[in-house]
């Protein structure tokens, strides 16, 4: 699986370089996002740009990274996913579950108004 990590403060930026999220490399990514949380990471954003295809064991890796975060109070948030991605997900009625957003700056500013949100939950 090829990839990038842009680790920040607040939250890891994965981009996936990959045409195709599938069974070839859903395992892979889902240990990845795993082993990110395991680390300290609560926020993570998918920039799925180059994936111009995806299939249900994908599904599957984006719904694992989704649990995994969310058990810890984090957010995971997808970013500029293709059409076929898209309708695929509204098919499945994830796009309820799952938080999308057209840019991975609109992904990052989700992320530092979840950790507002958070921050005055905490205070409460």
């Amino acid at each position: 699986m090829k990839y990038t990590i842009d680790k920040q403060e607040k939250y890891s930026l994965l981009k996936l370089h990959e045409e195709k999220l599938d069974s070839s490399i859903a395992p892979s990514l889902k240990s990845e996002l795993i082993t990110i949380h395991a680390e300290g990471i609560n926020n993570i954003i998918l920039d799925l740009s180059e994936v111009k295809y995806t299939d249900s064991s994908g599904l599957s890796a984006l719904l694992v990274g989704n649990r995994v975060v969310q058990e810890d109070g984090g957010i995971f948030v997808l970013a500029c996913l293709s059409d076929h991605t898209t309708k695929l997900i509204k098919i499945s009625q994830l796009d309820s579950v799952l938080n999308i957003l057209p840019t991975v700056e609109e992904a990052i500013d989700a992320v530092f108004m979840h950790e507002i949100e958070k921050d005055l939950g905490d205070e409460q």
